[in-house]
């Protein structure tokens, strides 16, 4: 799991436990300057993947790390795809997160509501 929270103009994911080895991160600091947008998706993880580079992905148990899919790389780091989270980028190394939350509809809200275009 992940954790999400806005620090100044940076949008900040804190990857929890475990996850930091399957995923090799421990934290992301992304620009808010450069987030596109937040979704709750639970269905994300019925989609391809892509190629892991380097990943983890055990259907039904975990998909963490990066992923390129269609010339675009995707960090991961999900369990449970009913607190899925999709934030779409630009202008960064990844096109999308998709990490696990607590509680998708609120951190949506979060990002939704410190985006400069707001």
């Amino acid at each position: 799991m992940s954790k999400v929270h806005i620090e100044g103009d940076e949008l900040i994911v804190e990857i929890e436990g475990l996850d930091k080895l399957w995923a090799l991160k421990s934290r992301l600091v992304i620009p808010l300057a450069n987030v596109r947008g937040a979704t709750a998706d639970p269905g994300i993880l019925k989609e391809s993947k892509g190629l892991r580079a380097p990943g983890a992905h055990v259907p039904g148990v975990i998909t963490a790390g990066t992923f390129k899919l269609d010339g675009e790389r995707v960090f991961w780091d999900v369990h449970d795809a009913a607190k899925a989270l999709v934030i779409e980028l630009a202008d960064e190394r990844y096109s999308r997160l998709i990490v696990q939350v607590s509680d998708p509809r609120a951190t949506v809200a979060l990002i939704e509501n410190s985006l400069p275009h707001a």
